[in-house]
């Protein structure tokens, strides 16, 4: 009896023994996963801490009148736990996993192979600029004002249809005889056109010019595009100086939030009646809301930040059903015009209610 209970004994020491080390190995394993959880949350219509640590506002505004806000329209972030010079280890990911704020996703999504993490901060970077850009440019059409946008050719791609007609710094300022104002509907008019030649009308070196190219058909599955073969961008010379703050946050999803913003800055009353109200998505100039990733976490930020209502875009949807945490109200919009309206009804204490949610048949 003695000897078998001896032999249990050494048995249950192993077995402890070779769970510690196992433990400690996948403690310090490399795995090939990130993790993605609510990061810092930001009222647009607040401050924030600038390069040198002193509170800024968000937005600042010269050459118009500005009007008091209350409450918030928040813009919600996300954090990223890990990096491919450091992921993290498999006890951080089983505790990610039973956490419903937080989100495992491999690593090769956020960090993709040959992509440094310097050079992917870089392009989050301007891509917060760009989006910057868009959101003053769409708050501006809401309200009449001028936005001054000029389509300028960045590159020509060698051997592409454009090669030899358009040039880098080519400013576009028609396409078969339509005024054009924005890199987005130059791109439309390239769909539309179906491989038939097209008249692109240029200043270039001040001077205007007519080329012609003729798309170049791609099929990739089921998907037809047509493609010249050229970068773009849009430059806007805005009427009103806007200066939007915000340091170490990049990415396009803050779009939104800030054109909301800019026009309640520059409108008299309070866009959100003095609630607070989060969101996300990123924005054109046109208006048009796009989808974000990270939108779980978003959605536990803003709670955890007091926000009652939440925009998200109505294309990620489907990620929000089910997991909209208790005490906030999600509104889906498309639109700038669809997050004014949701806003009103807020303001006005009207039925949220009735307004477009996330639920299972707005789901795509």
């Amino acid at each position: 009896m003695d000897r078998t209970r001896s032999v249990k004994l050494g048995l249950g020491v192993w077995a402890l023994i070779v769970a510690l080390i196992a433990l400690v190995v996948l403690t310090f394993l490399p795995t090939p996963y990130v993790i993605q959880r609510p990061g810092p949350v930001y009222d647009t219509l607040g401050t924030a801490a600038d390069a040198d640590g002193e509170q800024v506002p968000l937005i600042s505004v010269e050459g118009a009148d500005t009007f008091e806000t209350a409450g918030t329209l928040d813009l919600t972030t996300v954090q990223v736990v890990g990096n491919r010079e450091r992921t993290p280890s498999w006890f951080e990911l089983a505790l990610a996993w039973t956490d419903p704020s937080r989100a495992v996703v491999p690593l090769d999504s956020v960090f993709p192979e040959g992509v440094t993490t310097e050079q992917r901060d870089e392009r989050n970077a301007t891509l917060m600029v760009d989006s910057q850009h868009e959101a003053t440019a769409a708050a501006f059409t809401e309200l009449g004002l001028e936005t001054g946008a000029e389509v300028a050719v960045v590159e020509v791609v060698e051997g592409a249809p454009a090669e030899g007609a358009l040039e880098p710094e080519d400013i576009v300022t028609a396409i078969d005889g339509t005024d054009v104002t924005s890199a987005k509907q130059l791109r439309e008019a390239i769909q539309d056109a179906e491989g038939d030649p097209i008249v692109f009308t240029v200043l270039r070196d001040g001077e205007e010019q007519e080329v012609e190219v003729t798309p170049e058909e791609h099929v990739d599955g089921d998907v037809t595009t047509w493609l010249i073969g050229v970068t773009l961008r849009t430059d806007y010379d805005f009427e009103v100086d806007v200066t939007l703050q915000l340091d170490n946050v990049g990415g396009p999803s803050a779009g939104m939030m800030f054109a909301l913003g800019i026009i309640d800055t520059l409108t008299p009353g309070e866009l959100n009646g003095g609630e607070n109200v989060a969101g996300t998505g990123t924005i054109e100039a046109d208006g048009t809301v796009g989808p974000i990733g990270g939108i779980r976490q978003k959605l536990y930020g803003a709670r955890d930040a007091g926000a009652e209502y939440f925009l998200a875009p109505e294309s990620n949807c489907d990620e929000v059903i089910g997991h909209i945490p208790n005490g906030l109200t999600v509104v889906s919009t498309a639109t700038l015009d669809d997050s004014l309206a949701a806003l009103e009804v807020i303001a006005d204490g009207g039925d949220v209610a009735a307004l477009p949610s996330c639920d299972v048949a707005n789901a795509r």
